[in-house]
């Protein structure tokens, strides 16, 4: 039976260009704390290039593997893709629709997600083709992260992605705003091909976990929810074998914040 991995995540780290130190203290504590980090999206905050070069400098200090997706920030000025290329020089693996592998244990699948509404909520694709459009953009990120997972051939398995794919990890956010932060859809992937937890980001002011109808677990790891919650800028889980729970282990916050 494959041993537990101890993985790192956070999202929505909203870098600029002249915050040079502000994360390598964050790689300092992951190097020490865990075997991988994961990026949850919203990686720079006006998705110019310098900010990306700023994050690029500290993730280059990672002494464990790193995967990310692009949240809807890293989109804002059209350079996603000088983005992705900066961010893969540092030898990070930024997935669209494909998967990594972390120490030959842990698979990741990772997709940015789309908005669409939840549950008996979720926009359906009827009327005018702008609205069809909409819904074909969530249904073409649900396609991306189930052909990642169907690849994936590793003892233990994982999701990430920037909007979330549950309501219930929305909870706490302007109602009203809740239908643009994911989609249920999502989940659909997650449930069918297996997941041990998937994290987002995107909701910093909703809930730190949910769950996808079949109960796989789903974390939120908005930096400024964990931030409030655990006065840390990452979190670190435990993945276990599949048959056992993943464990957040809580004396990992106990050293401060980072």
């Amino acid at each position: 039976m494959a041993r537990p991995f101890r993985l790192a995540a956070l999202g929505d780290l909203h870098c600029r260009e002249d915050e040079h130190g502000r994360f390598r203290e964050v790689v300092k504590a992951v190097n020490d704390e865990a075997e991988g980090l994961v990026l949850c999206g919203d990686l720079t905050d006006r998705g110019v290039v310098d900010e990306a070069r700023t994050l690029a400098e500290a993730l280059s200090l990672l002494r464990v593997p790193c995967a990310a997706v692009l949240g809807n920030h890293d989109f804002e000025a059209g350079q996603q893709r000088e983005i992705v290329r900066i961010l893969r020089e540092a030898k990070v693996a930024v997935l669209d629709g494909e998967y990594a592998v972390f120490d030959k244990r842990l698979g990741v699948a990772g997709v940015k997600g789309f908005a669409c509404g939840f549950d008996k909520g979720t926009l359906q694709a009827f009327g005018e083709p702008a609205v069809k459009a909409f819904v074909q953009e969530a249904v073409n990120e649900a396609l991306k992260l189930e052909a990642a997972l169907g690849q994936i051939d590793t003892p233990h398995r994982v999701v990430i992605m920037h909007y979330a794919p549950v309501a219930a990890t929305t909870e706490g956010e302007v109602p009203e705003l809740r239908p643009f932060l994911g989609t249920s859809r999502l989940a659909t992937p997650v449930d069918a091909f297996g997941a041990q937890a998937v994290f987002h980001g995107h909701a910093h002011h909703g809930t730190l976990e949910g769950r996808t109808p079949r109960g796989v677990p789903v974390y939120n790891v908005a930096m400024p929810l964990l931030r409030k919650a655990f006065d840390r800028r990452f979190r670190v889980i435990e993945i276990a074998p599949p048959e056992a729970e993943p464990f957040a282990s809580e004396h990992t916050y106990a050293s401060g914040p980072h």
